[in-house]
């Protein structure tokens, strides 16, 4: 598996595709297939039967999306960035958007 610099909570952008513009919270990496899942982005609808304490009918659901497909968003000028590390004096390492130098981590 390789080191995905996404992860869940990320603000990405879709830069291609069918959603191509497209903006949302990252859900869930799935590192094993180098996919992601976004929050309103690349939407099937999914015909469900009805279960304990749920009603069934046509349920709309986030599919996965391809790792190559999405970038992060610059914190200051709202644009699609890459990704470079950096520590900073207090020894921790993160991450910050290469178009502005913006930290991304909290």
């Amino acid at each position: 598996m390789r080191k995905l610099k996404i992860k869940k909570g990320d603000n990405v952008v879709v830069i291609t595709g069918r959603d191509k513009g497209k903006t949302g919270e990252v859900l869930r990496v799935l590192p094993a297939q180098s996919r992601v899942i976004v929050q309103d982005v690349h939407l099937a609808k999914r015909h469900t039967r009805p279960r304990m304490g749920e009603p069934g009918g046509i349920v709309e659901k986030e599919l996965t999306i391809h790792i190559s497909n999405v970038a992060h968003i610059d914190p200051q000028s709202r644009r699609p960035t890459r990704v470079g590390y950096k520590t900073l004096e207090d020894g921790r390492k993160v991450r910050f958007a290469r178009r502005s130098g913006e930290v991304i981590d909290r």
